[in-house]
């Protein structure tokens, strides 16, 4: 019998080669993401200094589920926080998850409020 191997360890597998080619510094952070059943999280991390600058949770949007519409209001919110702290461009790591969906609804939304990347 073959074993089966979880979706979130062949996730893990992903995100981890993508981690060897996105890294955030100072003039550039990483905006990393996170999926879970209830809430969407997002994070801007400097790699060098191994701090995390901004973070942001869908739950803070004020709109129940984690479903598109809250992505988006989750990219707007973290692209709001990131430039009044005077971050404009970041690198976007999407955690190893397909850019479909929540995802991308998150980064389009972050694009058009003022996030570049």
């Amino acid at each position: 019998m073959i074993k089966k191997i979880s979706k979130n360890v062949t996730r893990q597998k992903r995100h981890l080669r993508m981690r060897k080619i996105v890294d955030g510094t100072a003039a550039r952070p990483r905006l990393n993401v996170y999926r879970s059943n209830q809430a969407l999280y997002c994070q801007v991390v400097d790699d060098v200094k191994q701090t995390t600058l901004i973070s942001a949770r869908s739950q803070e949007t004020g709109l129940k589920g984690c479903n598109i519409a809250s992505a988006k209001a989750l990219g707007k919110l973290i692209a709001e926080k990131a430039l009044a702290q005077g971050v404009t461009s970041v690198v976007f790591d999407r955690g190893g998850y397909l850019y479909h969906g929540r995802i991308k609804a998150l980064a389009e939304a972050a694009r058009e409020a003022g996030l570049q990347f």
